[in-house]
């Protein structure tokens, strides 16, 4: 049986690594909603995950266009799970402290399935003590985190703080969700 992923995408350069993590769930026969934060349009366009995943792609809190009912609390009831790849430290934070100032955030904080954070961000950042804080934060609440991949990043710095790759988020989806997903 299809799964129905929504996968939301923020503001870090990983942003274009989601665009073949849409694929890759399209390909395995799932279901895919694409929320993206106003920055992580800065990085990819809208246009790219709605072509990919074949549905339109939720940005506004308060998108006049859409369906009747707030479109945070349907994303949230149509999710099988919620998975946040690139996830920077900044939703993070807002997601550990609870907060809904857009639209990912709220859908976050509205949804009763599992949510699974796929961090992208500077190492210095990733290593930084709130941020851990935070992660640990999150796994209290039981919102799976995965390891930060190590190499060189986008700022030019070689450490910790890659996206995991989408073929190594597609297994933790694939293990949330105790199904089989090829791609």
């Amino acid at each position: 049986m299809s799964k129905h992923i929504v996968l939301g995408v923020t503001g870090s350069i990983a942003a274009y690594k989601a665009a073949e993590l849409v694929r890759l769930i399209k390909t395995s026969g799932n279901e895919v909603s694409v929320v993206m934060t106003k920055s992580a349009t800065k990085f990819v366009a809208p246009l790219t995950f709605k072509t990919l995943s074949q549905n339109d792609v939720a940005v506004e809190m308060f998108d006049d266009s859409m369906v009747w009912n707030p479109v945070h609390i349907n994303m949230a009831d149509k999710a099988d799970i919620i998975v946040i790849a690139p996830c920077t430290a900044n939703v993070l934070a807002k997601t550990a402290h609870g907060l809904a100032d857009d639209l990912l955030s709220a859908t976050v904080l509205a949804t009763k399935v599992p949510v699974l954070i796929a961090p992208a961000m500077n190492d210095r950042m990733w290593s930084n003590a709130a941020t851990q804080a935070n992660v640990e934060t999150v796994r209290q609440r039981g919102i799976e985190v995965m390891e930060a991949g190590e190499g060189d990043l986008a700022c030019g710095y070689c450490g910790s703080g890659r996206m995991p790759e989408p073929k190594d988020i597609m297994k933790a989806i694939a293990k949330i969700l105790d199904v089989e997903m090829d791609s």
